[in-house]
């Protein structure tokens, strides 16, 4: 039987990644000038990884 992929999930972590570059870019960008902005920046960015790597492994068990 063929693993079935759910594609909306796969689009998800996707824009979750995407999401995740974008917040660490903020970040590098702001860490001189703006540390409280960047700190905030990669908590944002850790919880998208956490998103994503929940949905890999929800892909996984499947």
């Amino acid at each position: 039987m063929a693993q079935q992929i759910d594609v909306n999930q796969l689009n998800q972590a996707k824009a979750n990644v995407t999401l995740t570059q974008t917040l660490l870019t903020q970040a590098i960008e702001k860490s001189s000038s703006d540390p409280t902005m960047a700190q905030e920046a990669i908590k944002q960015a850790a919880n998208a990884v956490s998103q994503v790597q929940s949905a890999a492994q929800s892909q996984q068990s499947k």
